[in-house]
């Protein structure tokens, strides 16, 4: 097996007496579309950080596309693209001049390469839009072209998608998987669980801590501890009040219009529903729910 494109080994970053990134270690393979999951202040910023050569851990190792991330940290960040997630975009340059500006930082002063890069990440025929006037989906597009002028092999997004909307999101997660199939790799951090799914393997970050890290699937097998099932009682408060108080139930929550609920294994719906009735609530519905990352994150998390 080749060697992995990111590899970290107990990765520590301290600011004073906080810790920002606790011990971490994960490894990347080639062409992987990785997830890196935590809310705001996890510590996923900090890492990416750190794999690029901007921050200088206080313990453990890593190494990116094989080089050494802290000594040799120029070969790495000539070699891979970085989109974080404040875009570097110039407001006043058209899109052409923007992407034509951070390709000659990179040396590129190919017009071909410039043009190939429009026509990726599906800006052919806004070359001469000013950047002001550009949305934040066409931004965002903007800052991804600036990132793989270069053509890199590695690519770090951080937090892409913060700020638009559902629909650029996903035309964005398009483009992820279109360059993964071009080849390249990818570890794109978010803190929106559903967006997570969309990746071959997700790790976890909460407090600094990477808590796991596995595929969707395997995640949600293995960490969450029963059931889920999607009770619709009315009022929904009598349900919130008595279902924690039933045995066999692990976690209940509020999902909109009906309660989320986590049970032991094996629990079947008819005994769900005899043991609420037995509590005098008026329900509605049970139906079985689908496990999700966020019932993963919950469930780590406790």
């Amino acid at each position: 097996m080749s060697e992995p494109i990111i590899k970290v080994e107990h990765l520590t970053r301290r600011f004073g007496d906080f810790v920002a990134v606790d011990h971490i270690s994960f490894e990347v393979r080639a062409g992987e579309v990785a997830g890196y999951l935590g809310p705001n202040g996890s510590g996923k910023t900090t890492t990416i950080r750190m794999l690029l050569g901007l921050l200088e851990p206080n313990e453990g190792k890593a190494t990116v596309l094989g080089f050494d991330a802290f000594q040799q940290s120029e070969q790495v960040r000539s070699r891979v693209g970085y989109m974080s997630q404040k875009f570097a975009i110039y407001d006043d340059l058209t899109v052409l001049e923007n992407l034509t500006f951070y390709g000659g930082v990179y040396g590129i002063t190919d017009k071909a390469r410039i043009s190939h890069t429009l026509e990726r990440v599906g800006l052919r025929g806004h070359e001469a839009t000013r950047t002001r006037s550009l949305s934040a989906g066409w931004r965002q597009r903007l800052a991804l072209g600036i990132a793989l002028v270069h053509e890199p092999k590695l690519l770090f997004l951080d937090e892409p998608t913060s700020g638009v909307d559902p629909t650029a999101r996903r035309a964005f997660w398009d483009l992820i998987y279109e360059l993964a199939d071009s080849g390249v790799t990818i570890l794109v951090t978010t803190h929106y669980m559903d967006e997570a799914e969309y990746c071959e393997r997700v790790g976890i970050m909460r407090d600094g801590k990477l808590l796991a890290m596995d595929t969707p699937s395997n995640l949600k097998r293995d960490i969450i501890p029963g059931d889920v099932w999607e009770v619709y009682v009315e009022p929904l408060e009598a349900g919130l009040e008595v279902l924690p108080d039933i045995e066999g139930i692990l976690r209940v929550g509020l999902a909109g219009d009906h309660l989320r609920t986590i049970t032991e294994r094996g629990t079947k719906k008819e005994d769900l529903l005899k043991k609420l009735k037995g509590r005098n609530v008026n329900v509605r519905e049970i139906v079985v729910g689908e496990p999700t990352l966020e019932d993963v994150f919950i469930s780590l998390a406790r």
